[in-house]
């Protein structure tokens, strides 16, 4: 009874720590280029382009350059990629979103090497996991790797 009583405690913290993120500048951010970018047409267009633009490209893949439009999908999906990562909507989007994974990946480690300096938190971010999550099967100080 009592690892209930403790369990439900830690997820009703863990749920004031996500709200706490979703309050923060950092998530506002995200959230205002987010509709900025699905809300603006000239965006929309240069994502949906390259979506569209994408299929082809899987499908060009499978038969690499044996395909008879590979040269054009593949210069084509390049241009469109461009197109779509120099948008401002696109490109702010992107750094708020990286400001975002960014604090989550710190709240990951914090709370991972709280626990254990072993523990394997995975962060999506080179400079959190040098040094970090060489726990069991990682190669690690347990020797087992």
């Amino acid at each position: 009874m009592l690892a209930t009583i403790e369990r439900i405690e830690l997820l009703e913290n863990a749920e004031g720590l996500a709200k706490m993120v979703l309050d923060s500048d950092i998530a506002e951010q995200y959230q205002i280029c987010l509709y900025k970018m699905q809300n603006n047409k000239e965006t929309k267009r240069k994502i949906n382009q390259f979506v569209s633009l994408k299929e082809l490209y899987e499908e060009v893949q499978r038969f690499g350059k044996y395909h008879p439009d590979y040269k054009r999908v593949m210069m084509q999906i390049r241009e469109y990629k461009r197109e779509m990562d120099l948008d401002p909507f696109v490109a702010e989007f992107k750094l708020a979103e990286n400001d975002l994974q960014s604090l989550l990946d710190q709240i990951s480690m914090l709370i991972g090497s709280a626990v254990s300096k072993h523990i394997k938190v995975p962060s999506g971010n080179p400079f959190f996991d040098s040094g970090h999550g060489s726990g069991c099967g990682g190669g690690g100080s347990c020797g087992c790797g």
